[in-house]
């Protein structure tokens, strides 16, 4: 068989070996394998006249291949998919949920905050997939450090109610030197709302108080960040 793309209709293990994704994944790494090959490893089969591949093609295509809308797929979702039964559903969405948790995973080595980006980095693996709003917390050391992150709060698709009290206490327990707030917006809108707004200040104000300084507040979505601190709405 010629390289490239192998006809869709043939079983995977008709095909060339460098062409199938196990094979390939072990001859060339995983790097090597497009994004419906690595589907197809964790769906193992096809259906009747479609392999594997072909499956995950049209997994992707539900999504229009944007990996963080398949990332917020439930297993109910992928099954509504022609060739996904709930052994393969729940397969990739176990999969989606382990590569979530490892770029979430405790904080071994502490990342330093130069800037904006530097806290969307720390955070985007947690809130860009999420269907519900969550407000976090990094916790940093006097280095800018992050020494610890953790979501104070979780609500519904449009708002989560914050408690600033609970914020610094957290924060305090945590013999941190400042933090960096974080919220997503489901919607995808990265405009912040009045309410975004007036929280801002009042975290800001009470962070004063307490010689815990708020140093920038971050809404996140699949879109990018919103940087209340870049816009100029922090006094600092």
């Amino acid at each position: 068989m010629a390289k490239g793309n192998p006809p869709m209709y043939r079983a995977i293990t008709t095909w060339a070996e460098e062409d199938r994704p196990r094979e390939k994944m072990l001859l060339k790494g995983s790097d090597a394998l497009s994004d419906a090959e690595l589907l197809a490893i964790l769906i193992g089969s096809g259906t009747l006249g479609r392999s594997a591949v072909a499956v995950a093609q049209d997994i992707l295509a539900s999504v229009e291949h944007n990996l963080h809308a398949l990332g917020r797929l439930s297993v109910a979702d992928l099954k509504r998919i022609k060739g996904v039964g709930q052994a393969k559903a729940i397969t990739i969405a176990a999969a989606l949920e382990l590569g979530r948790r490892r770029q979430i995973a405790d904080l071994r080595e502490r990342p330093r905050i130069t800037c904006s980006r530097d806290a969307f980095n720390v955070v985007a693996a947690m809130l860009t997939d999420r269907h519900h709003e969550e407000f976090w917390i990094l916790m940093l050391n006097r280095s800018n450090e992050v020494i610890a992150r953790e979501r104070v709060s979780s609500g519904g698709t449009h708002a989560t109610i914050v408690d600033p009290k609970m914020i610094f206490k957290t924060a305090l327990d945590a013999r941190a030197s400042s933090i960096i707030a974080v919220h997503n917006h489901p919607s995808g809108s990265l405009t912040p709302s009045r309410a975004d707004i007036e929280m801002t200040q009042r975290l800001e104000a009470a962070g004063k108080v307490l010689q815990l300084p708020l140093l920038d507040h971050l809404i996140v979505s699949e879109r990018g960040y919103y940087s209340f601190a870049d816009e100029g709405l922090l006094k600092g």
